[in-house]
């Protein structure tokens, strides 16, 4: 906050204020140094945007796994070309060494402090405690937690990246500006992270996805509009899954639209509304519901007659496409979007299937993942709070989970209070090659959602008994990861997923003949293939190139007489020939296999100072 009113000075001045301990400081690691780096930082850019903007209104400020941000509320807009500005103010504040002072305050003396800030405010409203600690340095005074590093000189090394819309607590219009820099404790980590940078914006698969025509996006969409070329991808990747559920599955197809008494049932209503598109009736009532998961009606489905102890563990598949209410500042592309499909699966199941089944689904989670050559981590979710249900049943479930996964040899971190609400989940996030992590798989148990909806199947003795469910997705959405693939492979899908897997090139009118006989096997044994006449040859084959098509054949007299084919693959300048009957072949088990063909080339960052990976938002 801006000090404005001498009452308010005084009153600052009157607080036990004490400067950060400078050999503390020293003694820490240089993961604990860096955080606190980071965190300075973005009270940096705060104090400078104060000077650029008085007015503006402050929200929260903490660090993040590379950075910082800010989300702020300015008198006038924002935009990217006032980084440089602001960056400009922020080397003054380094320049000045402006020590960290922190200083307790009761928190009914903060509430009087902060009455004309509104996000301060909602902060100290939620806090159990009685007493915070403002931080301030030079003229801007914060409602902070810390810690901080002991001057604004630690913060030389920065860079601001960009501006975007952000919300408070989830409102509905974007209400706040989103200022997000990067700081590092050297200049060489700094350019490497900035090199690192460029490399993720060559990939971002929002640039990729429309160059390579596979998707685009549009202001009056929910989701992306899929191109013929992309929707080949979203096929194969729906063909991969139907071959992995296999006959051990059954598929079910269930409607978008429920009453909402379906969710009030579920449990859904009470802790997912916020994230629900809800349609009202013409009193404007809440009325129907677009579906946003697959979990309440796949209930119904199983309730549609008496089941047998003999069915289990009944598998039921859906594919269904969902609708979440995401806020427009978490939107990302294919990423986090508003449309998605999950490939969903629900396990009904008595306890003694439990660890058997656990154990199978990580079976296929590493299966799957193979074929793509990514790697992942594993994290036990546990109860959240609030959570529905009876501890017990939790404590329960949760041990299963531990033991299936101690038993499967697989080695994880445990996420305490990030289970669902209705049950623990084991959490799968995959790296890719820029050495980010994306949550896409879940296993997740479930005593409560049967008991929600009666569940009963008949046992060996004739008595009734309640199922366990197991949630299950392995891609997590196909949406997402299309978009995790296209940034991990840099946009070139191996051969089996390529929209284009083959192009034939004719050198000239003489062997256009020749080409379309080559193009004609390659269709009819099923690969997708293209002749192409126009431009000159290396014209055709640098576009290929840009389209990132697996195989280019070259065709002139020398192949057409010989019956073969010049093979240039992807990346490859050196060419091979090959009998046309032999290339089809390793094409063909390309394809069959689903082999990884391509060459992934990590381009991770990695700080030589430090092993920090990601660092925790701070609580205000």
């Amino acid at each position: 906050m801006h000090v404005r009113q001498p009452e308010e000075a005084g009153w600052l001045e009157g607080l036990s204020w004490q400067p950060v301990d400078a050999s503390e400081f020293d003694r820490l690691s240089p993961d604990d140094k860096l955080m606190r780096v980071r965190h300075s930082t973005s009270h940096v850019m705060a104090t400078a945007l104060q000077r650029l903007l008085p007015e503006t209104r402050f929200a929260i400020g903490p660090a993040t796994a590379q950075g910082f941000f800010y989300d702020v509320r300015p008198p006038e807009p924002v935009g990217e070309e006032d980084l440089e500005k602001i960056e400009e103010l922020m080397a003054r504040v380094v320049a000045e060494k402006q020590p960290f002072e922190v200083a307790p305050i009761a928190k009914s003396d903060a509430l009087r402090l902060f009455a004309a800030e509104p996000f301060k405010l909602d902060i100290l409203e939620r806090i159990g405690d009685e007493q915070v600690t403002l931080y301030r340095n030079g003229g801007f005074v914060d409602l902070c937690a810390g810690p901080h590093a002991p001057d604004t000189g630690h913060c030389r090394h920065f860079k601001l990246l960009n501006v975007s819309a952000a919300h408070w607590r989830r409102e509905a219009q974007p209400s706040l500006t989103r200022l997000t820099g990067t700081a590092w404790r050297d200049p060489k980590s700094l350019r490497k992270y900035l090199a690192f940078l460029e490399e993720t914006k060559a990939r971002d698969h929002r640039t990729l996805g429309p160059k390579l025509d596979l998707f685009s996006f549009h202001p009056w969409a929910a989701a992306a509009l899929w191109h013929p070329r992309g929707l080949v991808v979203r096929d194969e990747l729906f063909r991969l899954w139907r071959d992995f559920i296999g006959e051990d599955y059954i598929e079910i197809l269930n409607p978008l639209l429920y009453r909402k008494e379906l969710f009030e049932a579920s449990g859904h209503w009470d802790h997912f509304r916020e994230n629900m598109f809800i349609l009202h009736d013409g009193e404007g009532n809440p009325d129907f519901v677009m579906k946003p998961m697959n979990c309440p009606d796949t209930m119904l489905f199983f309730r549609t007659r008496t089941r047998s102890y003999r069915e289990l563990p009944l598998r039921v598949a859906e594919g269904q496409v969902l609708h979440r209410n995401e806020p427009t500042g978490a939107i990302h592309g294919l990423l986090r979007t508003r449309n998605f499909v999950q490939d969903d699966a629900h396990i009904f199941l008595g306890p003694e299937h439990i660890q058997a089944e656990i154990l199978k689904l990580i079976e296929m989670l590493a299966k799957l993942y193979g074929i793509f050559g990514v790697e992942y981590d594993v994290a036990l979710s546990t109860r959240p709070d609030p959570f529905m249900g009876e501890a017990q049943l939790w404590d329960e479930a949760e041990a299963s989970l531990r033991q299936a996964l101690e038993e499967a040899g697989e080695s994880y971190r445990v996420d305490e209070g990030e289970g669902a609400f209705y049950g623990p989940k084991i959490d799968v996030a995959i790296r890719d090659s820029l050495g980010r992590r994306w949550q896409c798989g879940t296993i997740q148990l479930d005593f409560q959602l049967p008991i929600k909806f009666d569940l009963k199947y008949s046992a060996a003795d004739g008595s009734l008994q309640r199922p366990i469910v197991i949630h299950r997705a392995i891609f997590g959405s196909f949406e997402r990861f299309i978009g995790v693939l296209i940034e991990h492979f840099g946009g070139s899908l191996p051969t089996w997923l390529s929209p284009e897997q083959v192009v034939v090139l004719p050198i000239g009118e003489d062997h256009h003949d020749y080409a379309a006989q080559v193009h004609r096997e390659l269709r009819e044994a099923g690969i997708r293939a293209e002749v192409e006449l126009d431009n000159s040859v290396n014209y055709r084959i640098r576009a290929a190139e840009e389209r990132k098509v697996p195989y280019m054949l070259v065709v002139g007299n020398r192949e057409k007489e010989a019956g073969t084919v010049a093979v240039r693959r992807h990346k490859v300048k050196r060419q091979r020939v090959m009998p046309s009957a032999e290339l089809l072949e390793e094409v063909l088990q390309h394809v069959r296999e689903r082999t990884l063909d391509v060459e992934v080339t990590p381009v991770s960052f990695r700080d030589e100072s430090t092993e920090a990976g990601s660092t925790e938002e701070l609580p205000y």
